[in-house]
């Protein structure tokens, strides 16, 4: 260790009262958090790009500052979805700061590491009051039912109105409009149930079929409209 030639001259003056870290909730215990292996947690957290033309979602489950399982789920850009895919390759086994200073392919996955890092460096995570976390695959659960991410995607114009194609329930195949012309349910079919019926062996019409749902008032539509054609 170099010092100054000021700071060795300098009297030497005794270290009062020696003042532990804050503690932060980790799991259900109070940690006073030193060093990387004292961090666990689940958490989420979102990242974009500079030019913001596509995001990231982030589901990690930290052990003793080692990264065990990682959910990397993108929108908006079609690069970004080989980039998660290298990036979920990556994550697992590293710790929390080696993964924020590792290149994880896309501007976007690597904002949603930064952004997460200081949810779990400071205690915010999803299980900070819950004892013992949660299991490794909890972030699986995310997905709910087929393993499909949870997915928006409206458009809509003034002249025409708005379209609604994809919701958390599936893929929408029909827009219900009442006798305004204003939208009071849709039609839809669920992708992932629809897939695992046919990989079992249904035959895909029948999967197709047995995976339609409606919401909303769809029943009492007036007039019934392909939101990707009309």
């Amino acid at each position: 260790m170099q010092y100054s030639n000021e700071v060795e001259e300098m009297t030497c003056v005794a270290k009062g009262a020696k003042h532990e870290p804050a503690p932060i909730p980790e799991e259900g215990k109070w940690v006073h958090s030193k060093e990387i292996k004292d961090i666990s947690g689940l958490t989420h957290g979102i990242g974009w790009c500079a030019p913001q033309q596509g995001t990231c979602k982030l589901t990690l489950n930290v052990k003793d500052g080692i990264i065990q399982e990682a959910l990397v789920e993108t929108i908006g850009c079609s690069g970004m979805t080989h980039s998660a895919a290298m990036a979920a390759e990556i994550l697992p086994g590293k710790t929390v700061l080696e993964a924020m200073n590792t290149d994880l392919v896309c501007d976007a996955i690597n904002v949603a590491m930064r952004e997460l890092f200081l949810q779990i460096a400071y205690g915010r995570t999803q299980t900070a009051f819950s004892e013992g976390g949660l299991p490794i695959g909890a972030g699986m659960e995310d997905l709910g039912k087929g393993l499909r991410s949870q997915v928006g995607t409206m458009y809509s114009t003034v002249a025409k109105g708005v379209r609604y194609l994809e919701m958390a329930e599936g893929y929408v195949l029909e827009e219900g409009l009442d006798e305004n012309g204003e939208v009071i349910g849709y039609r839809f079919v669920h992708l992932g149930k629809m897939m695992e019926a046919i990989k079992k062996g249904v035959d895909p019409k029948e999967a197709f079929e047995k995976n339609i749902g409606t919401y909303g008032r769809f029943a009492e539509a007036k007039t019934v409209i392909d939101p990707r054609k009309k």
